[in-house]
């Protein structure tokens, strides 16, 4: 049997970084492979051949050698996962779909397709290739169990170009014991976290580092779901990096509480884990109490953010506008907490009530659910949520505006020299090398400082740790991320245009001024900081 894999190109979002991908990351044409294909590829049957297309870097057949197209995606791919559908099943192909909204909503995928597959995969997509190999395929297949991460296997990471991607992806958990109430998570892979075996994720790493892959990306979506299972694996990958000169670079996504667990933010910086994503969410207790994430309201979130950086691990943050204790004094303390933690990588977005989420479900039975369905992208101007609060357009105007302040080149800055006089320094046994962060610098002032003119480049200066060397090439990466960002606001949300005027927009300029914190610590003070790990 022949199989084709497709993974539909994503449409543009902050999470794409088109910008730093075609100007500064040389040779790269997206971030991260497709994990979930390449692990289905390592399901099928021996005898049958896969080969797997990513849109996001290659055009996808017209007419493929295949008897079966499988496209899968999420639910911000949705709309082209259709077209694609349709393309193939048109000609005449056997067309199955799959993924994380296939699962969430087989039924919007029933006439598109001759099978469904929804769920995890390790079990029902075998039963899938026995019965299509029979010419008795069904039309949906639906994982009902629970199924044991140690069944899954090594994924075929040989089917896909790996170095055209920045990192690549590897799993080692799946689900989340919290229960925030827009979360998709806890619906299809439950609140009872479930891991793959220490041997397996050896494996996979060994895989990787067979063909020179440097930096990977755990997606778990919270490593430390379980910890003491995180802790086993955080001491197993220190003994591999120490066996293997520290090869690997790692990333991952963690729950806010990790910044509680000394032992843990130790094992990491033992891993070499370089940055951690934490779903932040809000400052403001009420909207953390709302959306049932607690985790966060346990703990001063500014302080663990600095904690994070006094281990030298980097913090990247989700941030989420529209719930329900939100007003337009929210856009303001959005934007103080952001400025005073030094988040670069500050994903900003509108609450959008996913299907099957318990969001989703209090929102429908309030009436309270916009007319459009399909809004999955929850960094554009749009949701499907109607908020309480506040006018839609007040909501859409002081997002905007939250984004233009932040990315505006003083703000820039002042976030770096408010992250860097509390972080204890890069990762001792960092990958980069220093011909790569000189590329880097080239093409970050060629393509973009020097179209910012001389104001730029004076922000640019002032915002580098020049008496901290060791933390020049982590400046120099903010500032890839903020002009990225930059980029994607001006093209997509048009700059401030004529919000700037709004109530949003004034009270964000009234607080923008309070950048610096007064608690200042530099040189020694910072040492010390580092070396006692404090809480």
């Amino acid at each position: 049997m022949r199989l084709l894999l497709i993974n539909p190109k994503f449409p543009e979002s902050f999470w794409s970084f088109q910008w730093a991908i075609d100007k500064v990351f040389s040779g790269k044409r997206a971030i991260s492979p497709p994990l979930g294909l390449a692990t289905l590829a390592a399901l099928c049957p021996e005898t049958w051949q896969v080969e797997i297309v990513d849109e996001n870097i290659d055009p996808v057949p017209s007419k493929p050698a295949a008897d079966i197209v499988g496209i899968c995606g999420m639910g911000v791919q949705f709309k082209r996962q259709k077209e694609l559908l349709a393309l193939y099943k048109e000609q005449g192909y056997f067309v199955v779909a799959g993924g994380s909204y296939a699962s969430l909503c087989p039924e919007l995928y029933a006439p598109l397709t001759d099978s469904v597959v929804a769920g995890e995969a390790e079990y029902i997509w075998k039963e899938f290739c026995r019965d299509f190999e029979s010419g008795a395929a069904k039309p949906l297949y639906r994982e009902t169990g629970e199924v044991a991460l140690t069944d899954s296997p090594v994924p075929r990471f040989d089917l896909l170009k790996l170095a055209q991607y920045e990192l690549v992806s590897l799993q080692f958990s799946r689900g989340c014991p919290f229960r925030c109430e827009f979360c998709d998570i806890i619906v299809m892979f439950g609140r009872k976290p479930r891991t793959k075996s220490l041997e397996q994720v050896g494996r996979e790493l060994d895989r990787l580092r067979a063909v020179g892959v440097r930096s990977v990306f755990f997606v778990d979506d919270n490593f430390i779901g379980n910890k003491p299972l995180a802790k086993d694996l955080l001491q197993f990958l220190h003994d591999y990096q120490e066996k293997y000169g520290y090869w690997f670079d790692f990333g991952t996504e963690v729950s806010l509480n990790v910044a509680q667990d000394n032992e843990l933010l130790s094992l990491f910086q033992l891993a070499n884990f370089e940055w951690v994503f934490i779903g932040i969410e809000s400052p403001d207790e009420e909207s953390l109490k709302e959306t049932l994430k607690f985790q966060n309201t346990r703990q001063d979130m500014l302080a663990s953010v600095r904690k994070l950086y006094s281990h030298g691990i980097n913090v990247l943050a989700g941030f989420i506008i529209g719930f329900d204790h939100d007003t337009v004094a929210t856009f303001e303390m959005q934007h103080r907490f952001i400025m005073q933690s030094g988040i670069h990588a500050a994903m900003i977005g509108l609450l959008v009530a996913i299907p099957k989420t318990p969001l989703y479900d209090r929102l429908e039975k309030e009436g309270r659910l916009a007319a459009d369905p399909d809004v999955q992208d929850n960094t554009k101007l749009g949701t499907n949520i109607i908020p309480k609060q506040m006018g839609y357009e007040e909501m859409i105007s002081g997002f905007r505006s939250l984004y233009c302040s932040l990315l505006e080149d003083r703000h820039i800055a002042d976030r770096i020299k408010n992250k860097t006089r509390y972080f204890a320094g890069v990762p001792e046994h960092t990958t980069d090398s220093f011909g790569g962060q000189f590329g880097i610098l080239v093409r970050l002032f060629v393509h973009g400082l020097a179209p910012g003119g001389v104001a730029r480049i004076f922000h640019f200066v002032r915002s580098i740790p020049f008496f901290r060397p060791t933390l020049i090439p982590l400046a120099i990466g903010d500032w890839v991320v903020g002009l990225t960002m930059r980029d994607y606001v001006d093209r997509q949300f048009g700059g401030k245009g004529d919000e700037s005027d709004g109530p949003a927009a004034r009270a964000l300029e009234s607080g923008a001024a309070e950048v610096l914190p007064s608690d200042f610590q530099s040189g020694p003070a910072l040492a010390g900081l580092a070396a006692s790990r404090a809480p």
